[in-house]
């Protein structure tokens, strides 16, 4: 997914959106191990999680019962949830009495839904964040470390290899103690309605400016640009809960083949909420050649040969404007 610099409506790092079908196929997967016929989630009726899951569960295994106590039990609160958990002696984490915001946590990020964050106008209090420090209470001095990757994944922080789950452990932790990360969002569900979302992605937040500063000198324009246009429809598709659909793998192996010579190393600096690129390197797939590109003299282009292109490039205005001054504007 990172290979695609995949992001919803702009700013979403679909943090929740790619947990789901991970879950729901280890559920699948489970199921099979034991012999069990159903499987259960705890999405509500209103929500994407509901799609998510079963998708995936039906994707993987259509003969699977699903179970869904908030469309068909009578828990259709989180009140009476609190109280049913209870009443079963399930803990909850919570701050006083009150119910907790809807939260998800995982690797990639949290998110924040309900309560004061029904009002799309109130600004969240800053207790709510739970991963990273605000920008204001972050230290004041850049911390500046350099990420390696290798065909598009990040392999080496600082210069030491690291596991995928390690890594993003790792930039969690240096995102979150710089500011970094945490987005206020209304999204557009799936199922047909706006929802407000806060989430914190500190680590993701930092591959993804990472990933796109290595792929400027490694990877091709057009191919660039495509991915570009392309990621959208990347992102959305997995919004919506279709991971395992047949476009998805389409777009995957497309975007998987556009990475096989982005490596290289990429240098931030990180400061109050801030991602600054400094430098990138890619010994052996770098495209950015300064004798093409230098300000000074040089003896490996000719300037002569923009005219004609151009000219070229200008052919379709310069008939138009020659029909225009011959029969108007009509």
């Amino acid at each position: 997914m990172f290979r695609a610099n995949a992001i919803y409506e702009g700013e979403y790092l679909l943090g929740t959106s790619i947990a789901r079908p991970l879950i729901a196929k280890r559920q699948a997967e489970i199921a099979a191990l034991t012999g069990a016929d159903s499987v259960s989630h705890g999405a509500t009726g209103k929500g994407n999680d509901q799609v998510r899951f079963e998708l995936g569960y039906l994707g993987i295994n259509s003969d699977l019962t699903i179970i869904a106590p908030w469309r068909e039990w009578d828990l259709n609160s989180r009140e009476k949830l609190m109280a049913y958990a209870k009443k079963h002696n399930i803990q909850i984490e919570k701050k006083g009495n009150k119910s907790p915001y809807s939260m998800d946590a995982n690797l990639l990020h949290i998110s924040y839904e309900g309560l004061i964050l029904e009002d799309p106008n109130a600004k969240p209090e800053e207790s709510m964040w739970r991963w990273t420090k605000s920008p204001q209470e972050a230290p004041d001095k850049t911390e500046t470390i350099e990420i390696e990757y290798e065909k598009g994944d990040p392999i080496a922080l600082n210069g030491v290899r690291l596991s995928p789950a390690k890594m993003l452990e790792s930039l969690n932790d240096i995102g979150g103690r710089n500011g970094i990360g945490r987005i206020d969002i209304v999204e557009n569900r799936f199922v047909g309605m706006k929802s407000r979302g806060c989430y914190e992605t500190p680590g993701g937040t930092i591959m993804l400016k990472a990933h796109r500063a290595i792929e400027s000198i490694a990877l091709d324009r057009e191919a660039a640009h495509f991915k570009d246009e392309l990621m959208p429809k990347y992102a959305k598709t997995i919004y919506n809960g279709f991971w395992f659909s047949p476009e998805r793998e389409m777009m995957q192996a497309a975007i998987d083949k556009s990475q096989e010579n982005v490596n290289g190393t990429v240098k931030l600096e990180l400061y109050k909420g801030n991602i600054m690129v400094t430098g990138r390197t890619s010994p052996k797939n770098n495209l950015f050649n300064a004798e093409f590109c230098t300000f000074e003299e040089d003896d490996v282009y000719n300037q002569k040969d923009a005219e004609g292109f151009i000219k070229l490039n200008a052919l379709r205005f310069i008939i138009s404007g020659k029909n225009k001054k011959f029969y108007g504007d009509k």
